[in-house]
């Protein structure tokens, strides 16, 4: 059954990429436009990530920070907020500078849903129980971004994203996609548990967020 609902996963990512990259092509003429007049630099911001099965790849963005302060390179979230453009703030919100991932996805390095792509940086650290994250593609978007994403530790994303691989079925991929769009629409707060909310609020946490 498992293998069924992965065969109908990377068809159904085939068909949406394709069909997303059709749809989004002017809007990222748009955008890439825009970079080039408000953000002068390079479109897109690449770098390695590690997939499936420890597979390395060139993870896509549209860049969202300036070329000369950009920390988007480090694998933690820096708070300096000025290091975001304005334009860049708009597109993380919308999630539109990671639509290029449609093309990852298209080409099987990624899929629409699973646990977010990491850095080689954070594989390393993984005890055994948490590389059965790289057991499948890593995602667009997955559990732990309908959970509370940045809101949550970094540890308690990982837990999500053990829990996708767990209980995998391609239901669960329809329900995580459709509260996507609600994290877009309604923020992450509106999605993070209370037991998880009461985490986030705790100092302990604040140098273990991703």
């Amino acid at each position: 059954m498992r293998k069924l609902n992965l065969l109908i996963k990377r068809f159904f990512d085939i068909i949406v990429s394709s069909i997303g990259i059709i749809i989004c092509a002017l809007f990222w003429l748009v955008i890439v436009i825009l970079i080039k007049i408000l953000m002068p630099g390079p479109v897109f911001f690449k770098q390695d990530r590690v997939g499936k099965k420890f597979k390395v790849f060139s993870v896509l963005k549209f860049r969202t920070m300036r070329v000369d302060q950009d920390a988007e390179k480090n694998f933690k979230i820096e708070k300096d907020k000025e290091r975001i453009t304005f334009l860049g703030n708009i597109l993380r919100r919308t999630k539109l500078d990671e639509t290029p991932q449609l093309i990852n996805v298209l080409k099987g390095d990624m899929s629409l849903v699973g646990p977010r792509p990491t850095v080689q940086q954070r594989v390393d650290e993984y005890p055994e129980y948490q590389r059965k994250r790289l057991s499948m593609r890593p995602g667009m978007t997955g559990l732990a971004q309908t959970r509370g994403n940045v809101l949550l530790s970094w540890p308690r994303r990982i837990q999500y994203d053990c829990e996708y691989v767990e209980r995998f079925t391609v239901f669960l991929d329809l329900q995580i996609l459709i509260n996507t769009v609600g994290v877009i629409l309604l923020g992450e707060e509106k999605y993070i548990s209370e037991k998880d909310l009461s985490s986030y609020k705790n100092p302990v946490y604040d140098n273990v967020r991703k």
